[in-house]
C-alpha cells in the first residue's frame, strides 16, 4: 500500500503540475515544461535518496533526531537573515540560494517529529511515564513555531501545531490536558487571524466567497476553487483542458491543484486521489503499529499526522470550509522542499517496514 500509493500519486502529481502550470510557466518563464522540469528533477532526486534512507539503521536515524531540533533552529533563523530570507507572497519563509530557493519550515516538520519521537521513546523506555509530555516536547514546537510566525507562515505553524497534537494524543497524554492544548491553540490561532487584516478578510469570506464585495478580493481564489470543481462534472472536462488556470486561479499548480484536478479529471479523479491519500496515511500508521521500536511508533504516527493535516488544510481551502492557509498537497502540488521533506519521511516509514522481519519475508517471496 504504502509503494503502490505513493508512485501513483507522484506520477498522477507529475501530470497534474504539467497541466496546471503549463499557462504560467509560458508566462513566467518562457517555456510550458519549465515548471514541471523543475519537479521532475526534485522526484528524480527524491526517489533514490527514499531508497537511500530506508536502508539506514534506526541508530543513525536516532542520531540525527537528537539534533533535530537544533538543526531546525538554525536553518529558520537564516531566513531571519537579510539577503538570505526571501519573502513569497508576504511570507518571508524562504531561503534564496539564486539557483532555487528552499523552504526550510517543510524539513523543520520531518525534524521535529524525529526530535520528539526520540524524546518519547526515552521517556517510555526510562519508565518514566509520569513526566508531563506537554513541558517535554512543547517548548521545542514553539520555538521553531516562533520564527515561522515571525515570517507570517500561519499555514505551517498550523501544521506543525497538529503534528504535535498527534505526537501529544499518541503518546498518552490526558485527556483534560488535550482539552486545554486544544483551547490554547484555538486561542492563538484566533489571536494570530484577528491581528491581521488579510486574515481576517479570508477567514470571513469563507462562507460565501462569491460575495459582491468579496468576490474580487479576499474571495477571488475560494472562488475559482469552487467554480473549477463545479464544472469538472462526474469525469472532468479533459486532461489539460481546464479553464480556470488562464489567469483565473493564483497557485493552480501549488495550493489549488486539488480543483485542477477536480475541473480537469472530475469527482472520480478527486475521489481516486482521496482514496490514494488514505490508503498512504493509512499504511504508515500500520507499518507504526507494527514496529517494535517506540521511536518508529511515534515517528510513523507523527509522519501520517503531518501529511494527514496537509491535506485537510489543502483541500478544506479548495473547498472552502477553511480559510485559504497556503500549505501543499503532499506528492501533488509543485514544490521541490515540500517533495524532498516528504519522500525523507516516506524514506524512513520504509526503512521501518523493512526491519519488520514477516514484512521482509513476504517481500522476498514475492521479489
Amino acid at each position: 500500500m504504502l509503494i503502490i500509493s505513493t508512485s501513483v500519486l507522484s506520477i498522477l502529481g507529475l501530470i497534474m503540475v504539467f497541466s496546471a502550470s503549463s499557462i504560467h510557466s509560458l508566462e513566467t518563464k518562457g517555456s510550458t515544461i519549465a515548471i514541471v522540469l523543475r519537479q521532475l528533477i526534485f522526484l528524480v532526486v527524491s526517489i533514490p535518496m527514499a531508497i537511500a534512507l530506508a536502508k539506514i539503521s534506526l541508530e543513525r536515524w536516532q542520531l540525527l533526531a537528537r539534533f533535530g531540533l537544533l538543526i531546525s533552529l538554525i536553518l529558520m533563523l537564516v531566513i531571519q537573515i537579510d539577503g538570505v530570507g526571501k519573502s513569497v507572497n508576504g511570507n518571508k519563509n524562504w531561503i534564496s540560494l539564486k539557483i532555487i530557493d528552499i523552504q526550510p519550515s517543510e524539513l523543520a516538520k520531518f525534524l521535529m517529529i524525529l526530535w520528539a519521537s526520540y524524546l518519547l521513546s526515552k521517556r517510555e523506555e526510562s519508565g518514566h511515564v509520569r513526566t508531563n509530555v506537554l513541558f517535554l516536547i512543547t517548548p521545542g514546537f514553539l520555538l521553531i513555531m516562533a520564527p515561522i510566525m515571525m515570517g507570517n507562515d500561519l499555514g505551517n505553524a498550523s501544521v506543525l501545531v497538529a503534528i504535535l497534537a498527534g505526537l501529544l494524543f499518541v503518546s498518552g497524554i490526558q485527556m483534560r490536558l488535550m482539552v486545554g492544548f486544544f483551547i490554547a491553540a484555538a486561542g492563538a490561532l484566533t489571536y494570530f487571524i484577528a491581528t491581521a487584516p488579510y486574515r481576517v478578510h479570508r477567514f470571513l469570506v469563507v462562507l460565501n466567497p462569491f460575495a459582491a464585495h468579496d468576490y474580487k478580493n479576499a474571495g477571488w481564489q475560494p472562488a475559482h476553487s469552487i467554480l473549477g470543481l463545479a464544472s469538472g462534472g462526474l469525469f472532468g472536462v479533459g486532461l489539460g483542458a481546464s479553464r480556470q488556470k488562464w489567469g483565473n486561479l493564483a497557485e493552480a499548480h501549488t495550493d489549488f491543484i486539488f480543483s485542477i484536478i477536480g475541473e480537469e479529471l472530475g469527482l472520480f479523479g478527486t475521489l481516486a486521489v482521496l482514496i490514494l491519500l488514505a490508503v498512504l496515511i493509512y499504511s504508515i500508521f500500520r507499518i507504526g503499529l507494527r514496529a517494535q521500536e517506540s521511536m518508529v511508533r511515534y515517528a510513523c504516527a507523527g509522519i501520517a499526522t503531518w501529511l494527514g493535516a496537509q491535506v485537510i488544510l489543502n483541500i478544506g481551502s479548495s473547498i472552502s470550509v477553511i480559510p485559504v492557509v497556503g500549505v501543499t498537497l503532499p506528492l501533488l502540488s509543485y514544490g521541490g522542499s515540500a517533495l524532498i521533506s516528504t519522500f525523507l519521511g516516506l524514506g524512513f516509514v520504509a526503512g521501518a517496514a523493512l526491519r519488520d522481519p514477516d514484512i521482509r519475508r513476504e517481500l522476498k517471496k514475492k521479489i
